[in-house]
């Protein structure tokens, strides 16, 4: 009773900033916990008819499916090399964007380069797609009339399997590196000013200063930052890659989301569909609790 009391308590207390908070429950109860249920769709036959509910249980029948489909191979390593590489190029490169800005005296001059590297991030990927068909188009595009001027003979790189994770990792950076680099301009800028100036009175240069100041005070920063980003590794979203693939390049660019659009969206296979992406979904957990264990063992530092 004296827990309900307490409760009726603080409800009356703080009623109004309940009443800030309810749109952004209520949108997570809507939009984010209340479609779960239709995780049961994994292990059932699904008809449309029938609904989720009456839908008949099959267990793991989708799940073998999956494991012994002749694309399952191809599917696991095409998602996990683009994760990988994705990750090792677009993770560094904001840091490193941070850093140089850090170094940047002229304010002016500072402001224009923030506001140019965060741009590209508001370009629709349809956009940015586009504009890269056109620059390595066969026929005029600009970089391929650069490499006709160094003896390289005209291509069609949207289908060549071997240019494809270059191009969307490559074209990936370019257009999140600046928006990704808030975060830690952010983390750098409230850095005691007056660390660096007793640095500096001790004969410390630039160098010595990022190295023993600026990158150990933003390491929880990048340690928090770099686990949510491999929790997030497998979740490629499906609308770039179907913008840029073909079926010339499915060996290297046909990966769970684009599978299960095939097979949920094309096919009305949505039983599949549902367990394809539930698989998804629960690597991406293990390797979130992994980094989360392994960086709160060597570093102290972990989201729980």
């Amino acid at each position: 009773m004296t827990a309900i009391k307490s409760l009726k308590k603080n409800i009356k207390r703080d009623w109004m900033l309940l009443l800030i908070i309810l749109p952004g429950v209520i949108y997570f109860a809507v939009f984010c916990y209340g479609p779960m249920y239709g995780i049961l769709m994994a292990f059932k036959d699904y008809n449309i008819s029938k609904g989720v509910w009456g839908s008949p249980w099959v267990g793991l029948k989708h799940f073998k499916e999956l494991v012994q489909s002749v694309y399952f191979g191809r599917l696991v390593k095409n998602t996990f090399l683009l994760s990988i590489e994705q990750l090792l190029w677009s993770f560094p490169i904001p840091i490193a964007f941070a850093l140089l800005l850090n170094e940047i005296k002229n304010k002016h001059f500072q402001r224009f380069a923030q506001t140019a590297a965060y741009l590209p991030h508001f370009v629709s990927v349809v956009v940015v797609v586009g504009i890269l068909k056109d620059l390595l188009s066969s026929d005029g595009g600009v970089i391929t009339q650069v490499l006709s001027a160094f003896g390289v003979a005209p291509k069609n790189y949207f289908n060549l399997p071997g240019a494809f994770r270059p191009l969307y990792v490559g074209s990936g950076v370019w257009q999140e590196f600046g928006w990704n680099s808030i975060i830690y301009v952010a983390a750098i800028s409230g850095i005691d000013q007056q660390m660096y100036e007793s640095a500096a009175l001790d004969g410390a240069g630039k160098w010595q200063k990022l190295v023993h100041i600026t990158l150990p005070s933003i390491a929880p920063t990048i340690i928090l930052l770099l686990i949510l980003n491999m929790g997030n590794m497998l979740n490629i979203g499906y609308e770039k890659v179907i913008l840029m693939y073909n079926s010339a390049t499915y060996s290297t660019a046909d990966i769970f989301s684009t599978y299960v659009y095939r097979k949920g969206l094309l096919n009305a296979q949505y039983s599949f569909a549902a367990a394809v992406g539930l698989a998804n979904s629960l690597i991406n957990i293990v390797i979130l609790l992994t980094a989360n264990f392994t960086a709160k063992k060597m570093t102290d530092t972990s989201i729980f």
